[in-house]
This record gives C-alpha cells, sequence and structure tokens, in this order.
C-alpha cells in the first residue's frame, strides 16, 4: 500500500511536474556545463576548494539539497494536500527504529569495508585527520548529510515513486524509471570523468537496490537510514581528489582509481545480502506482487 498512500493527496500532472522537472533540469544544465567545460570536474572541484576550503564547499554542495527537501515537503503538504507521513510510509506513523536499523547496518559495513581495504592495502592511503578542520566536518556533515539524502530519497523512492505508481497503474515502472533516473542523477559526478561510465552500474544499481526495499517493506524508512549511512560514513572516514566529496575526512585515498569488482560487489553480492537480512527481519512476502503487482485506488482513500 506504499505507493497508494499517494490517493491520499490531491493528483494532477502538472503538480507531479514542477519539482521533479526543475531538479532534474539543473542536472542536465549541470552535465552540458562539464562537458562544455575546458576543465574536467575534477579540476574545477580542486579549484573550489583551494579557494574556498574543503568544509566550505561541502556546505555549498549540500545546503541546496538541504533547502530543497523543505520545498519538496512544503510543496507535497500545500499543494498536493498530503502528509508527510504518507510521503514516507504506508505505516500509521514513521518507524524510527527501522531508519537507526538500516543506518547502523549499513553504515557499520561500510566502516568495516573501509578498515579492512585500509589494512590489506596501507599503501593506497594517506592519515589526513587534522582536529579543528574534522571536528567542523563532523558538525557540518551531521547536520547537512541526512537532509541531503533524504531529499534524493523523498524524491525517488517517494514522490516519483508514487507519482508515477498512480498514473502508471504499476509498481514495476516507477521502480526502473526512479533507479534510472536516480543513477543519471550522478551522471556529472567527478567519479564517471575519472572511471567512466561504467561506475554507471553502481548508481543505477544502487537506485533499484533502493527502490526495492522501499516497495518490498512498504515504505522509506530503510532507504533513509541506508542512504544517509552510506554519505555520512564515506564523508568522515575517507576522501579522494577525484569523487564529488572532498573532505577532511580520517583517510585520504591516494591509490590510482580504476573500475573493478568494487563496482560490481556491492551490487551484484552486498545489497543482495542486505535484502534478504531485511526480508528475513521483517518477513516480507507477496514479492511478485509488491514489485510488479497494479495499482488500484483504495475505497477509503479520498481525492479532492
Amino acid at each position: 500500500m506504499y505507493i497508494e498512500q499517494g490517493y491520499r493527496g490531491q493528483l494532477g500532472l502538472w503538480k507531479y511536474l514542477v519539482i521533479p522537472t526543475g531538479f532534474i533540469g539543473l542536472i542536465i544544465l549541470n552535465y552540458i556545463s562539464v562537458l562544455n567545460s575546458s576543465q574536467s570536474t575534477e579540476e574545477i572541484m580542486q579549484i573550489m576548494v583551494d579557494k574556498m576550503g574543503s568544509n566550505i564547499v561541502l556546505i555549498t554542495m549540500l545546503l541546496p539539497l538541504a533547502i530543497a527537501l523543505f520545498i519538496l515537503w512544503v510543496w507535497v503538504k500545500l499543494i498536493h494536500q498530503q502528509s508527510i507521513t504518507s510521503l514516507t510510509t504506508s505505516r500509521k506513523k514513521v518507524d524510527w527504529k527501522r531508519i537507526f536499523f538500516s543506518f547502523l547496518l549499513w553504515g557499520g559495513i561500510t566502516s568495516i569495508f573501509i578498515y579492512t581495504d585500509y589494512y590489506l592495502n596501507p599503501q593506497d592511503y594517506m592519515w589526513n585527520f587534522d582536529l579543528v578542520p574534522f571536528l567542523s566536518l563532523v558538525i557540518i556533515a551531521v547536520l547537512l548529510v541526512p537532509l541531503q539524502t533524504s531529499f534524493e530519497e523523498y524524491l525517488f523512492r517517494g514522490y516519483l515513486m508514487q507519482g508515477i505508481g498512480i498514473y502508471v497503474k504499476n509498481r514495476w515502472v516507477p521502480l526502473v524509471v526512479t533507479s534510472v533516473i536516480f543513477g543519471l542523477m550522478h551522471i556529472a559526478n567527478p567519479e564517471v570523468g575519472k572511471l567512466g561510465y561504467g561506475i554507471m552500474i553502481y548508481y543505477i544499481g544502487t537506485g533499484f537496490f533502493l527502490g526495492i526495499i522501499t516497495l518490498m517493506d512498504e515504505g522509506m524508512e530503510l532507504a533513509l537510514g541506508f542512504h544517509a549511512a552510506n554519505n555520512l560514513v564515506t564523508v568522515l572516514l575517507v576522501t579522494a581528489t577525484w569523487t564529488a566529496f572532498q573532505t577532511e575526512s580520517l583517510l585520504k585515498d591516494v591509490s590510482t582509481p580504476e573500475l573493478g569488482y568494487d563496482v560490481l560487489f556491492p551490487v551484484f553480492v552486498v545489497f543482495p545480502i542486505l535484502i534478504v537480512i531485511f526480508a528475513y527481519k521483517y518477513k516480507w512476502n507477496s514479492w511478485k506482487d509488491k514489485l510488479t503487482g497494479r495499482i488500484e485506488k483504495p475505497e477509503l482513500f479520498t481525492e479532492a
């Protein structure tokens, strides 16, 4: 019943087009500017970091998305007259235990992966710890990263998932469309310029993973926790000159970047294992219906 929660608000095609079209339009313009620039994204990022410092650059990257989250919430509340709870979950209230479980699970796994790689390949890392800048980073990251990741989740796994599902009357189309668009949103990242378009397998695969756990769990809580942990742990623990987030993290990756198993391993091994863990813990069933079934308006929902 998660997608059907969209029926609790006022529908209208134009209402669902304004914010996604504006956001995707900005992404396209940014990508075009990257293609037409004489400098690579990595070089542009380095110039910004040299001029303003990495913490200020991080704020300029995260703050607009944090503001966009509140704009989306206001739009849903005023224009669609839909509650934020029904945009978040099919449950009567947001399940914060689910959010924290997903956050701690993925945050712990990510930390283990980073530590293991650091232990096995110490030559690939440089100790980057500087107390004052790091403490500033912690404050910035804790305040803004969850808002940034929540905007992306509310836009793709929430707003677009519900809107597209209601209009196409099924679940698999919004799952595919939101996952692909979510992946393509990262196409202007420095990682793509450095590693090539093969990295899109990871971004799009992550979109499918987040979409699947949202549909199977009938709410965004697990996706919200996972995404926040993924970005927050990475921002605080490890950085590199060729990544989107260049921060005052504990470690700096100084290895030569290359596209390898680390792109495929999360998508085809780790994410399926996480899905099994979530499915066992929350007793998921009716997989085919929840991922590909039809969408029908429940009689108890009203539409203005």
